[in-house]
This record gives C-alpha cells, sequence and structure tokens, in this order.
C-alpha cells in the first residue's frame, strides 16, 4: 500500500456558546475545523483533525511511502522541514498528517486506533471543560450540570484577571460537581496571563479559599523557572505543555522539577502524545492531553501506563463528522468502528453555509500587549 495524494477539507464547530479565555473571546462560538484526507492506491483513506496550513511543504515526505511505517514517518517529515523549522502551524501539520497515518494503520488492522495501540479497556477518564471564560454565572452553572448528569467529577474554569470572580466560579462548579463526589477535582487555568512577580501570590489568594487540583500555565508556557517558583510555592500541582512541540520544549521545564501534570494538545498528533507519554513516565509523571474535535488522542490516551485523565471540551462533534465514541460515566468511552471512529460526510460538509474563526483579534489566539506585565489582577 502507497500514499497517493492528500484532500483539505473545512468544516467547523458549533459550541452553542461564546467560547474563549481571558486573552480573548470568539462570542460567535463557530469555530472552523480543517480535516485532511490521506488517500492510498489501495481505497483507504486515512482522516486527520487540525490545522495543516503548511501540507504542501511536508506531504512530499509521504507520497509514496507505506503508510504503516507511522513512527518512521513521523521523523521523515520532521527531517523534511528541519532547515525551516518545525514549530507552529508546521508542526500542526505534522500532527494531522500523523493522525492520519495511525487511522490508516488501524484501519489496516481492522480494529480501533486505542486496540492497535495495546489498550486493555475502551474507558479513557475524562474532566469537563469549556472554553466558559464569557459565560455569565449562572450560565456556567448550567454548563456544568450536562457534565456532571454525565458523571464527571472533576471540570476546569478558566480565569487570571479577577482572582474573587475566579474563586466564586470556581465554588460553584465544585458544588455543581458535588452530586457526583465529596471532593470535586478543580483545574484553574490562567492561560499564561500572569507574570511570575505576579503568579505566586495569586495562586496563594486562590487556592487559600478553594482546593484546587492544579493550576494551569500560570507563566509563559516555556518557563521553566517561573513554572518552578510556582510549583514549590503552592499546594495544588501545576500543569503546562499543551501548547508545547517536540522534546526538545519539554526537557527543560521536567529537568527544572518545574511541572506536576504534562499536558500535550490533540493538534500536535498521535506520535507526539505517545512520545511526551513516555518521556513524562520515565520522570515519574502523570500525562493529560486536550481532548478536541472528537478526541481523536483519546485512543492513545487509553494505551499509555501513566494518563491521568483528558481534557474533553465538547459533548458534541464538528458539522459532517460521525464519531464512534460517548461521553459518559465521567469520561469517553470509545467505540469498536476501525481507526479513529471518525467518519466524514464531503457532501454535508460542502453543503455547509456557515463559516467559523478561531485567529480573530477579540479571540483566545491573540496575545494582550499587557498579559504578563500588569502590577495587579484587572477586573473586566
Amino acid at each position: 500500500m502507497r500514499i497517493t495524494g492528500y484532500r483539505s477539507l473545512t468544516t467547523v464547530h458549533d459550541w452553542g456558546r461564546p467560547v474563549g479565555d481571558v486573552n480573548g473571546v470568539v462570542t460567535g462560538g463557530v469555530t472552523e475545523v480543517p480535516v485532511v484526507l490521506l488517500d492510498t492506491d489501495a481505497g483507504l483513506t486515512g482522516i486527520g483533525l487540525g490545522s495543516h496550513a503548511e501540507v504542501h511543504r511536508v506531504f512530499p515526505a509521504l507520497d509514496g511511502q507505506d503508510p504503516r511505517a507511522v513512527t518512521s514517518l513521523y521523523d521523515r517529515m520532521l527531517a523534511h522541514v528541519f532547515k525551516s523549522g518545525h514549530n507552529g502551524r508546521v508542526f500542526g501539520t505534522i500532527g494531522a498528517l500523523d493522525m492520519a497515518l495511525w487511522d490508516l494503520k488501524a484501519k489496516m488492522a481492522g480494529e480501533p486506533l486505542w486496540r492497535a495501540l495495546g489498550a486493555s479497556g475502551r474507558f479513557v477518564p475524562g474532566y469537563a471543560s469549556g472554553l466558559e471564560y464569557a459565560l455569565t454565572d449562572d450560565e456556567l452553572v448550567a454548563f456544568y450540570d450536562r457534565w456532571a448528569r454525565r458523571g464527571f467529577t472533576g471540570a476546569k474554569v478558566k480565569g487570571g484577571l479577577d482572582v474573587d470572580r475566579d474563586v466564586h466560579r470556581l465554588s460553584a462548579v465544585r458544588d455543581v460537581l458535588r452530586s457526583n463526589t465529596t471532593r470535586p477535582a478543580l483545574m484553574y487555568d490562567v492561560n499564561e496571563s500572569w507574570g511570575r512577580h505576579l503568579a505566586v501570590r495569586l495562586a496563594r489568594q486562590v487556592e487559600g479559599q478553594v482546593d484546587l487540583t492544579w493550576i494551569e500555565e500560570p507563566v509563559r508556557r516555556w518557563d521553566a523557572a517561573g513554572h518552578r517558583a510556582v510549583a514549590a510555592g503552592i499546594r495544588a500541582a501545576v500543569a503546562t505543555g499543551e501548547n508545547l512541540t517536540g522534546l526538545e520544549q519539554f526537557r527543560s521545564l521536567l529537568d527544572a522539577d518545574a511541572v506536576g501534570v504534562v499536558q500535550t494538545g490533540s493538534v500536535w498528533g498521535i506520535t507526539h502524545f505517545l512520545r511526551v507519554s513516555t518521556l513524562a513516565y520515565a520522570h515519574g509523571l502523570p500525562v493529560s492531553p486536550v481532548g478536541y474535535n472528537a478526541n481523536p488522542v483519546a485512543h492513545a490516551a487509553a494505551a499509555m501506563p501513566n494518563h491521568l485523565v483528558t481534557e474533553v471540551q465538547d459533548l458534541s462533534v464538528p458539522v459532517g463528522l460521525r464519531v464512534d465514541q460517548e461521553i459518559a460515566d465521567g469520561g469517553i468511552v470509545l467505540g469498536d468502528a476501525p481507526g479513529l471512529g471518525i467518519e466524514v460526510d464531503e457532501a454535508r460538509i460542502a453543503a455547509n453555509t456557515s463559516a467559523g474563526r478561531w485567529s480573530v483579534t477579540s479571540g483566545p489566539h491573540v496575545r494582550p500587549v499587557d498579559a504578563g506585565l500588569r502590577l495587579t489582577p484587572q477586573a473586566q
């Protein structure tokens, strides 16, 4: 079997609410979902989800190759672009293509990816999330009540500018989840909005009133000394890594003992998650991936001995995708469909007339000019 070409589609995900974090909000709640399809001469097609804007640069590394050699092809893609750098959009492209390769490999074996990777079961523990920064307090409670009814015992709350507001919202979510457990797990994500001069003081203020499981990205993602200072100054674990690309970006954080929960982003692909998880395992650390757009990395999470919990961001899937999984019992129940268990309805995607964008000036992917430079947190 040989790879013969690729096709690129873009669908949308309608969140049904504004989504974002302390850095900004997509008020319309509709975002784009890029889909890449890898075609083969045997008629099988692999599906990858995530931005792949540099596919024209990376695909020549795959053209004509046997898709079963997934990890070798991953390194071949990295080598193909090593002089021009493999971060950002290039790394995202490699991740999307890698996801499609793993989908193909499992389809050729006639089994779901979680089983092909050696997992013993289909259940992946999760915690509820939702980029819920713009919701009112009442909307926040209603939102997490839906997750509580599906058995979730942990949730993430976005914050960073108004710690009093954040404590109130963390407490409200805790109370919602108490229908399932007396000690809900609370994750607090400030999305790199604090400077090192603020981080320990503000984190202590919050955890003095709420029992936090972890605080996420309190300072810039690569700041090993800053994360170490926070980790040494508070009771909760420090989590980071979802925006890091490549093992070399994790090493300084792990060597400095600056992170307690190692995260990975779904958009960076399956091989990246597996390698980061192995690195974390060697350091005695748990790993927690972001579940996003049909939760494809959950298949790999099921197979890792140090998987702690997967972030599950929504209960629905993008337009034109059918996914063989269920969100229930406080996690993701993966199905038996071959590969990632994702089917693409190209006709429905083509007929869709709505459009969405993550990268808008008011959205969470644009860093405010004063982020990390505030003398005090500023309420909005």
